[in-house]
């Protein structure tokens, strides 16, 4: 734990300095997109030290153009400690971030998520912070040779590197990060809004599919319509709901796509829903159809809200499935595994019932929030104490 000095102790003849144990302040640096999971869990951490008692914590989000002022308010009201710095070029960033930790001379700063992750740490630098922590949240980012550059730089001055799975991890291995410094901290979801998933039987749910995604190159809705168009010359028609954010320029083409297909009265383009868990607990079945995740945090909902999950087996979504025990893994970018995978869960009532408890006795106990945070706690109390900040 960090420790400052008692007010007026200094100016006593004679008297000792008497330390006493404050909070160890920490500073999380993300984006402000709100559409990604690198943010969510940033705020996650934040409102947890809140109520631990042990952590004084900073959000700093790096406004976007796509940053919803609504939101911001709606987390300062529930009394988030929040800053914004401008994004509109990587040096402001920088220099409003360093102001902000000068003011608020935080012990550790956390920078999550790329790019965020090199303007937080060069101005972590800059500030002066005692410890530095990146946490990369994907398996696969838009690293170019002098962005990679930068990444291995800073971690030669980073206290931790942390990978929000045991894949990330080895993807910042295979990058060249120190594997003294580098961790795995899993992820975790907020589990108490899907305790209520036993009083919907899966049998009772309705037969439709959800994919909770946001528009993006990462995702791949894409695979799923089609799959859904060869599930409909198979005789099978269930409603698809997709549920998300993201750009409008990879919206479009999928709503195109999707009329092409025949499929416009059968896919419902929900736009950003502020009730997963109730979509997904009356419905039978979870998809997600990706390229590359990093800690599938929308899956692990499904998997608790005990749907029957299926998930393109790609790093990230391997660790968290096993294919046939909880869920259904199918190759990447493959329309006809999915339908198949689909189908099976379509007509086997049986089969779609067994993965639907498996997948949810894993999710609650393996992916809760506390579990998370309890490590992310311990990391930053280690970090403290091993050089306390002067005050």
């Amino acid at each position: 734990m960090a420790c400052a000095t008692q007010p007026g102790a200094q100016g006593m003849a004679g008297v000792s300095a008497v330390p006493v144990r404050r909070p160890v302040r920490v500073l999380h640096f993300v984006t402000g997109g709100f559409s990604g999971g690198a943010t969510q869990v940033a705020i996650q951490l934040v409102n947890a030290a809140r109520a631990g008692g042990r952590i004084e914590p900073l959000l700093v989000l790096r406004r976007k153009r796509h940053t919803d002022p609504a939101r911001v308010e709606e987390l300062r009201a529930a009394g988030t400690p929040l800053r914004l710095v401008p994004g509109w070029s990587h040096l402001a960033t920088i220099q409003a971030l360093v102001r902000v930790c000068r003011e608020f001379r935080p012990d550790v700063l956390v920078a999550h998520g790329f790019s965020e992750h090199l303007w937080g740490r060069y101005a972590g630098l800059l500030a002066r912070v005692p410890h530095l922590v990146h946490v990369e949240h994907n398996t696969r980012e838009r690293y170019t040779r002098w962005r990679l550059a930068q990444a291995r730089w800073l971690a030669e001055r980073t206290s931790r590197i942390v990978g929000c799975s045991e894949g990330v991890r080895q993807v910042l291995l295979d990058m060249g990060m120190p594997a003294e410094r580098t961790v795995a901290i899993p992820n975790g979801i907020r589990l108490d809004p899907f305790v209520a998933a036993d009083a919907h039987p899966l049998a009772e749910r309705t037969p439709g599919i959800v994919m909770v995604a946001r528009y993006s190159r990462q995702k791949d809705h894409e695979s799923l319509l089609r799959a859904l168009a060869l599930l409909r010359a198979r005789g099978l028609q269930p409603p698809l709901l997709l549920a998300g954010g993201g750009k409008a320029m990879h919206r479009a083409p999928l709503e195109a796509l999707s009329t092409e297909l025949g499929l416009a009265g059968q896919v419902h383009f929900l736009g950003v829903v502020r009730n997963v868990p109730e979509l997904l607990m009356t419905h039978r079945i979870a998809v997600l159809s990706t390229h590359y995740e990093g800690m599938p945090l929308a899956l692990i909902e499904g998997m608790a809200a005990g749907c029957a999950v299926v998930g393109s087996a790609v790093p990230g979504v391997r660790e968290v499935l096993v294919d046939g025990v909880d869920g259904l893994l199918v190759p990447e970018s493959d329309p006809a595994a999915l339908a198949d995978a689909l189908e099976r869960l379509l007509r086997d009532d049986a089969l779609a019932i067994r993965l639907g408890q498996a997948a949810r006795a894993a999710a609650l106990r393996e992916y809760g929030r506390d579990r998370m945070n309890a490590r992310y706690e311990a990391l930053f109390v280690e970090l403290a104490a091993h050089r306390p900040p002067a005050d």
